[in-house]
C-alpha cells in the first residue's frame, strides 16, 4: 500500500466559509507541502484528517483505512506536530513524557531519549521555560518516538529563527530517508517547502488550486517582466496575474512558450518564479 494520506470530495461547511472538493494524496516516502493563505483551509483541511471536526462529505483514508472508523488505530500510527502546543506548563520534559507515552503502543524511550539529546532539550527544564522553538522540537521527539509513519504539521516553522527553522527541516528531510515513512507539512513559509518538499497542494478560499510534483510546478510556472507597451487585451490573457508599477509590469504565466513566440528578443525577462510568486499571483487572479 503505497498511499499513505488519500483526500477525496473533501467538505466542510460552516457560516461564513466552506471548504469544496478538496482532493489530494501522498505516497510514502515523500514530503508533501500544504499552502494557502491565511484563511485558505489548511487547518480546517488538517482536523478534518485527524477527525477534530466532523465533515460533511467526502472520504479520507490513512494507510488504506477510513479515519474515522480506523481513528485509534490511525492516530498510533501518526505523529501530530502544530503551532499551538497544548502541554501542562508546570511540569518538565520527562514528566510530560510520561503522561504522554502511554497513549502509544510503540512508545520508543530509547530513541526518545535520542532524540532529546540530538535536538538539546535538557529533560529537567520545565515546559513554562521553553522557547517557541524548543517547544517545536519537543513535539517533533515525541511524535518521532512512537514509530510514527505519517508526520502531520501545521505551521511548525511559523515564528521560528532561521536557525531553528533550517533544523527542523533537516530533522523532516532525514526523516524520509526511511522510505516508509511520509510528511504532510502545512506552511506559509513557502521558501522552506523549496527546500524539502517533493509535491505541493494549494488551496485558496476553500478551493483546490493544485496538488502536484513540486519540480512540475516550477517548471510550469514563468515570471515575466517587461514594459507596459507589451499589454494588451490580447496579451493580458496569458497571464494568471499582473502586477503594474511605474518601471513597467510582472506577471505570472503558464504559457511561456507562446509569449517567447510573440515577442521581441529582448523586449521581456522571462524566468522561474518562486513558490512565493505563484501562490501570490494566483491568490490575487
Amino acid at each position: 500500500m503505497n498511499k499513505i494520506l488519500e483526500v477525496k470530495n473533501l467538505k466542510k461547511e460552516y457560516k461564513d466559509f466552506s471548504l469544496e472538493n478538496i482532493n489530494f494524496q501522498l505516497d510514502r516516502g515523500y514530503i508533501m507541502g500544504f499552502i494557502g493563505p491565511n484563511g485558505a483551509g489548511k487547518s480546517t483541511t488538517i482536523k478534518l484528517i485527524m477527525n477534530l471536526i466532523k465533515k460533511d462529505a467526502g472520504d479520507i483514508k490513512i494507510f488504506g483505512m477510513d479515519n474515522i472508523k480506523h481513528e485509534k488505530e490511525v492516530k498510533e500510527r501518526i505523529g501530530f506536530v502544530y503551532d499551538e502546543n497544548y502541554f501542562y506548563d508546570h511540569v518538565n520534559i520527562e514528566t510530560m513524557k510520561k503522561i504522554i507515552a502511554p497513549f502509544y503502543k510503540s512508545w520508543d524511550d530509547k530513541a526518545f531519549n535520542k532524540y532529546l539529546k540530538s535536538f538539546d532539550l535538557d529533560p529537567k527544564k520545565k515546559i513554562k521555560n521553553l522557547s517557541k522553538g524548543m517547544k517545536m522540537k519537543f513535539s517533533l521527539a515525541l511524535a518521532l518516538s512512537h514509530n510514527a509513519e505519517l508526520i502531520i504539521m501545521d505551521e511548525p516553522t511559523a515564528g521560528l529563527d532561521p536557525v531553528f527553522r533550517r533544523e527542523i527541516l533537516n530533522i523532516l528531510y532525514d526523516l524520509i530517508q526511511d522510505e516508509n515513512k511520509s510528511v504532510f507539512f502545512s506552511t506559509h513559509i513557502t521558501t522552506d517547502l523549496e527546500k524539502i518538499a517533493d509535491y505541493i497542494t494549494f488551496i485558496n478560499k476553500g478551493k483546490m488550486v493544485f496538488s502536484e510534483n513540486k519540480d512540475e510546478i516550477m517548471d510550469k510556472y514563468a515570471l515575466v517582466k517587461g514594459g507596459l507597451d507589451f499589454l494588451n487585451e490580447e496579451t493580458k490573457k496569458y497571464f494568471v496575474s499582473i502586477d503594474k508599477n511605474s518601471f513597467g509590469f510582472e506577471g505570472l504565466t503558464t504559457s511561456a512558450n507562446i509569449i517567447r513566440q510573440i515577442t521581441k528578443k529582448g523586449e521581456l525577462i522571462i524566468e522561474k518564479p518562486s513558490l512565493e510568486d505563484i501562490m501570490v499571483y494566483t491568490v490575487r487572479g
